[in-house]
């Protein structure tokens, strides 16, 4: 068990180094496709994998992840899932035929969906005070947001070296955290003895339908739509019928909880879709190549490490519903400001101010969604809470890419396109502004709670 501060600190600089790599794994191949096609000859179909491989297997193995995590303990989750992690990385790195790199990012997409919510439900069940929690949840929020960035900047200078540094990267990184995890990170993981009773047909039905959804979403696929509200329909009529559901839908009675995954849903449509969009206009229109493109997102990261860590101090001081509705319209600013971006826009003048108001406004908003989406639940359910506000982000992210990219194809070549997009994606960040405002309010009943004559065991 964590008794120590200084254990404290360490097991938080741990799980939050964790998160970065997952976080930082969904930007590192996309500079380096080019190279890897051209090296092993691979198809566009191929290279896609690499990239939505990772992708599909994150978002849909969320849910299961962090229940997993509270039923057979999270810091055992959390150690396994990062070895296997590191383990696909390795292998990436060795291999060259392209269906088997494609296996390797299926892998680690599962390992992530499995690490992010062990993690996330750590860090809230060992920093127990307000305080201390909101300030720890802003760190992890600062990985999971700089690791997307940082990914860009990494990855342009790797391939300029070899494109299977890009793979070798996170291995040294993560067998660091395993070889100091067992000493810092608690050893109990669930907070009560009850039998490991496992909602198999919910499990299978929402990994199922949360997979096609988000296969849809990269593909652009109809029939994977289909099959993914079938499946959807399919989950919530067997989480009615079942006694310990893997998703207990009575937690969405709970306006916060209702309201911060909507948000933080809203908010990955507008900042992932934006990154997208806003990266093929840097390197498409103004001609930057991968590694500048990469250096020059670097002022929006650090924009966002200044606002995360003065996060927790305005939440304490504003509240979770302010601070977060503040970020959420600072970052539709940020986006917005692109509309002035050009074919010949300047950087300094243009660019770079529009950078780090969004990044501003990132920094402010997603550590106050986080912690209002696992503070409305017990600590028994803290997996089953970050899976959730985790799997939001990762299918917003999914919606938001598809919906730029359905946009940009549609415009065709030009600025129009890319005018298009970012007001789209502003639009994306001011629906999250006004879902915080109702949904994040104070109020008695935002706490989801069990009923009190349900024994501990018994209760989802």
């Amino acid at each position: 068990m964590v008794k120590s501060g200084g254990h404290k600190q360490l097991a938080l600089v741990l799980l939050c180094t964790a998160v970065f790599l997952d976080s930082m794994d969904l930007s590192l191949m996309g500079v380096a496709l080019p190279a890897i096609g051209r090296d092993l000859s691979l198809p566009e179909g191929t290279l896609q994998w690499l990239v939505s491989g990772y992708a599909v297997a994150y978002g849909g193995f969320l849910l299961l992840g962090g229940r997993l995590a509270d039923l057979f303990g999270r810091r055992r989750m959390f150690l396994l899932s990062l070895a296997a992690f590191a383990t696909a990385s390795l292998a990436g790195g060795l291999l060259s035929q392209g269906w088997l790199l494609v296996v390797t990012r299926v892998v680690k997409g599962l390992a992530a969906a499995l690490t992010a919510p062990a993690a996330l439900s750590l860090i809230t069940t060992t920093f127990t005070e307000d305080s201390q929690r909101n300030r720890a949840l802003g760190v992890y929020a600062l990985a999971g947001a700089t690791g997307y960035s940082g990914g860009l900047m990494v990855s342009g200078l790797l391939t300029e070296v070899s494109w299977r540094l890009v793979f070798f990267f996170p291995v040294p990184i993560a067998l660091l955290v395993l070889l100091f995890a067992p000493m810092a990170l608690p050893g109990h993981g669930r907070s009560d003895p009850a039998p490991r009773e496992f909602d198999v047909a919910g499990a299978v039905t929402v990994t199922a339908g949360v997979l096609s959804l988000v296969y849809a979403l990269t593909e652009r696929s109809w029939p994977a739509g289909v099959t993914a509200a079938v499946f959807l329909v399919g989950f919530v009529a067997v989480e009615r019928r079942q006694q310990l559901p893997l998703v207990p839908l009575p937690v969405f009675r709970s306006r916060t909880v209702a309201g911060a995954n909507l948000a933080a849903l809203a908010w990955a449509c507008a900042t992932i879709g934006w990154q997208f969009a806003a990266v093929l206009y840097l390197q498409q229109v103004r001609g930057y190549d991968a590694l500048t493109t990469g250096l020059g997102i670097v002022p929006m990261g650090l924009a966002i490490m200044v606002a995360a860590r003065l996060a927790g101090r305005m939440i304490d001081r504003w509240g979770l519903g302010r601070t977060a509705a503040l970020g959420m319209l600072l970052q539709a600013a940020g986006i917005l400001l692109f509309l002035r971006a050009g074919a010949h826009a300047d950087y300094v003048g243009v660019l770079l101010p529009a950078l780090v108001v969004h990044g501003v406004g990132n920094g402010l908003s997603f550590p106050s969604l986080n912690i209002a989406a696992v503070g409305a639940l017990s600590e028994d359910q803290q997996g089953l809470a970050s899976g959730l506000i985790t799997s939001a982000v990762q299918i917003g992210a999914g919606i938001g890419v598809a919906v730029l990219a359905s946009l940009l194809a549609a415009a065709g070549p030009g600025i129009d396109g890319y005018h298009i997009a970012f007001l789209t994606a502003g639009g994306f960040s001011l629906l999250g502004a006004a879902l915080v405002h109702f949904g994040l309010r104070p109020a008695e009943s935002s706490r989801y709670q069990p009923p009190a004559d349900q024994p501990l065991h018994e209760r989802p």
